[in-house]
């Protein structure tokens, strides 16, 4: 597997440079602050990726946009997973990655025994950040298809995506997750699943949560265990780590992709462009 990831490396450093250099201007990244009223005006700020091109056709009502919402880690910032955010643009969604903790929130209490080690309360937060999100993003960007969301999560990310999965189904058009511990995966087959792991002796995945191999098959999960640690699967982590999840994500989504490509309004469609090459993405700035 190692030599795997080196070759896969190699070929996007080489190949990889000229899809970075256009991408990096061709995405834009900008925050919006929504408030919760039913929750005292809660402050959800929203990381925004989407290709500029893409925005304009939605805007001229061309085409309709495919959504993407990342869920962040415990404790990590919302604008730390550029390197997935960067995928999902450069193929023409509207990528939206709530933050779903404050610096005012209490710590969260963990209770061994408990449903998702009494995490329970902090899925809920998240998923009602989702909803909230997805919600005023209608009114910001309404030619976008906000019915059927691709989602996406990191540890307790992973957690919130599964939960959210689980719960909303019919809101869901796939789920890509990366390490999620607790929430087993939703396997009623009725969207793909793919799911990075880690090997980390540190962050140890729960009992029951990863589906059997006949499972997985049965239900359209793939399932890919990696050398990399827990820590390593967002924008701090090192460039082979990141490169290689970008890697794989960009090959289920070309496998994927053909059912939640921008939507033509118009008899004949517009080609959509190919993002190219994997390539490295410089960690983001908090």
């Amino acid at each position: 597997m190692k030599r795997g990831i080196a070759v896969l490396v190699s070929v996007s450093a080489l190949c990889g440079i000229a899809y970075f250099t256009a991408s990096k201007w061709a995405i834009k990244h900008e925050t919006i602050t929504f408030y919760d009223a039913s929750r005292d005006n809660r402050p959800v700020p929203v990381q925004i990726a989407v290709r500029r091109d893409k925005e304009m056709q939605a805007n001229a009502g061309m085409i309709t946009l495919p959504v993407a919402v990342i869920n962040h880690g415990n404790t990590v910032k919302n604008t730390e997973y550029g390197f997935l955010a960067n995928i999902f643009a450069a193929r023409g969604y509207m990528v939206l990655s709530p933050q779903h903790d404050l610096p005012t929130d209490p710590p969260m209490v963990t209770k061994p025994g408990e449903l998702y080690v009494g995490r329970l309360p902090q899925i809920l937060r998240g998923v009602a950040n989702i909803h909230l999100a997805v919600q005023e993003m209608k009114k910001v960007q309404p030619n976008a298809d906000y019915d059927k969301v691709t989602m996406v999560g990191h540890s307790m990310g992973g957690d919130i995506t599964m939960y959210f999965a689980k719960q909303y189904p019919d809101e869901v058009k796939k789920v890509v997750t990366l390490d999620n511990l607790r929430v087993p995966f939703v396997t009623a087959g009725k969207f793909k699943i793919l799911s990075f792991r880690s090997h980390d002796p540190q962050f140890k995945t729960d009992a029951g949560v990863i589906p059997t191999d006949e499972e997985c098959e049965k239900a359209g999960i793939q399932v890919v265990k990696t050398e990399f640690q827990h820590n390593d699967m967002r924008d701090t982590g090192p460039d082979v780590a990141k490169s290689s999840i970008q890697g794989m994500l960009d090959k289920f989504l070309s496998a994927t992709d053909s059912e939640v490509g921008p939507v033509d309004t118009h008899s004949s469609p517009p080609k959509i462009l190919e993002p190219g090459p994997v390539a490295l993405m410089a960690p983001a700035k908090s």
